[in-house]
């Protein structure tokens, strides 16, 4: 990694008091899911050292019905049957609550998924939904997404959902903004050539800028090919307690970036 820290992408990272039983989750079910980012990280993502069985999550392919690549759907072998390696890697960067991790976690017990929030209330909250889901195929970060890609083998992501970012809307702190060039192209390092990612936002600024940004690089390509595209929600997407309160300039939309071979 850099030697100089980026700008700071997100704002806040803990609010009000964590209730007792989330600062339990926080204490003993956190350390089995984080990630070790001291070396590589092991895309197998073997199970945590803790009980239960793959959740039951209301099914569907939530893979956004990608090419040219294995893809996350029901149709795929569960269980023992499928070597960890072949297992598909989603890649969540700024999980809120964890509604929409788990959810997707819990539909698709034969995909790794990887949460990442700075946001110490939303880790706690996302630790709930798992312990009541009882999924065990997630992997979580408490902090900066780009320490998580930064760690991560080249070629080794499936899908990256990026929904509703901190906007930064006031122009002096554009800058700010998860979306730049250099996140891009670190993007397009880790993943696979037909992956995805899946970039959702309510600011209409925003928007433009991720779609310039996303233009500008020579690795992927937007997928939209009518309106509908970017005015309604991939197949298979879970509704967040954020994207409900709509606090954003504009209706929500929706892009989809293909990596390019």
């Amino acid at each position: 990694m850099s030697e100089h820290r980026p700008l700071r992408s997100y704002g806040r990272t803990k609010a009000r008091t964590l209730k007792p039983r989330q600062a339990g989750l926080v204490e003993t079910l956190l350390p089995h899911l984080a990630l070790d980012l001291s070396k590589e990280i092991d895309v197998r993502l073997p199970a945590p050292l803790r009980g239960g069985a793959g959740g039951g999550g209301s099914g569907g392919d939530l893979s956004g019905e990608p090419a040219a690549r294995t893809p996350i759907s029901d149709s795929a072998p569960q269980g023992g049957g499928e070597s960890l390696d072949a297992s598909p890697l989603v890649l969540e960067i700024g999980f809120g609550g964890g509604e929409h991790l788990v959810a997707q976690a819990a539909a698709q017990p034969h995909a790794h998924f990887i949460g990442v929030e700075p946001f110490l209330n939303g880790v706690a909250s996302c630790l709930r939904h798992i312990e009541e889901s009882g999924v065990t195929n997630v992997r979580l970060h408490h902090g900066d997404a780009r320490d998580v890609l930064a760690r991560l083998p080249d070629a080794s992501l499936d899908r990256v959902d990026i929904l509703f970012p901190d906007p930064w809307p006031k122009k002096r702190h554009w800058k700010r903004r998860l979306i730049q060039p250099e996140f891009v192209s670190e993007l397009a390092r880790a993943v696979k050539p037909g992956g995805e990612v899946h970039f959702a936002t309510d600011w209409a600024n925003y928007a433009a800028w991720t779609l310039e940004v996303f233009a500008r690089a020579p690795y992927f390509a937007w997928t939209a090919e009518r309106a509908a595209d970017w005015r309604t929600p991939w197949p298979g997407h879970v509704t967040t307690r954020y994207e409900q309160k709509r606090l954003g300039d504009c209706a929500p939309v929706w892009l989809r970036f293909a990596r390019l071979a």
